[in-house]
């Protein structure tokens, strides 16, 4: 099985990040999964420092309940629950079918580049 990756971007033109994924997807071998976020903003709207530590918490452990995530990471289940729901909306966290949460990436990297803002456009 292959080992599953993701790279998390941001490219505020989304239609040439939707190109290249298509790219990607077409190559022969496994390329690698992308997530783009169109602002920094909505990148750390999304992913909040507490939902990273439930992606760290799970990375490589297998499936496991809701509940067990929350015991390990010291959190109300309610409150890991909601954060679960938006991970696996985005797909970085993917549902068992007993009910269990898993994320399905051996590794994570985020790419993002910070440039100056153009004073023209404004």
């Amino acid at each position: 099985m292959t080992k599953r990756t993701l790279m998390i971007t941001m490219n505020a033109d989304w239609r040439a990040a939707l190109r290249a994924a298509a790219k990607r997807a077409t190559a022969r071998s496994y390329q690698g999964e992308v997530l783009n976020f169109e602002t920094a903003g909505s990148f750390f709207g999304k992913l909040t420092e507490r939902r990273w530590a439930l992606v760290h918490a799970l990375q490589g452990q297998g499936a496991l309940s809701v509940r067990e995530l929350a015991r390990r990471v010291a959190r109300d289940v309610r409150r890991v629950h909601d954060d679960v729901q938006a991970l696996a909306e985005l797909g970085l966290f993917e549902r068992t079918e007993n009910g269990g949460v898993e994320c399905p990436f051996e590794a994570v990297h985020i790419d993002m580049r910070l440039t100056a803002a153009d004073p023209l456009a404004a």
